[in-house]
């Protein structure tokens, strides 16, 4: 029954992290930085990707302890500062530099549950 959850979560996962493909496709940091609709889209991607690594069960973290669980779900927390904004440059960091590596990862663990 556990499987059954972590297959949902691992494929919000996925889901979010190809909306935040297609919003950030063919865009520059300067063109996020102006764009508030494309920041606040990507961002509401990232927290759910950070909800749904929390709920991962503690037995399928453990298979895969390659992936950085508690860094994901902790992703929120690095990209508001004190109520009064988002630090842009994690958010840019994140969709140019994590999200590849978390969407495969996260492909891996899928293939395993199925």
């Amino acid at each position: 029954m556990t499987e059954k959850y972590d297959l949902v979560f691992i494929e919000h996962i996925l889901d979010s992290i190809n909306a935040i493909e297609e919003f950030s496709r063919g865009v520059t940091k300067e063109e996020i930085i102006k764009n508030r609709l494309k920041q606040s889209a990507i961002i509401r991607e990232i927290e759910v990707i950070g909800e749904a690594a929390k709920n991962v069960s503690k037995s399928l973290k453990s298979k895969w302890k390659e992936v950085e669980w508690s860094n994901i779900a902790g992703t929120r927390d690095k990209m508001i500062h004190h109520y009064f904004g988002v630090d842009l440059n994690i958010v840019w960091n994140i969709v140019r530099n994590d999200l590849p590596r978390l969407k495969e990862q996260m492909r891996k663990i899928k293939r395993g549950i199925r």
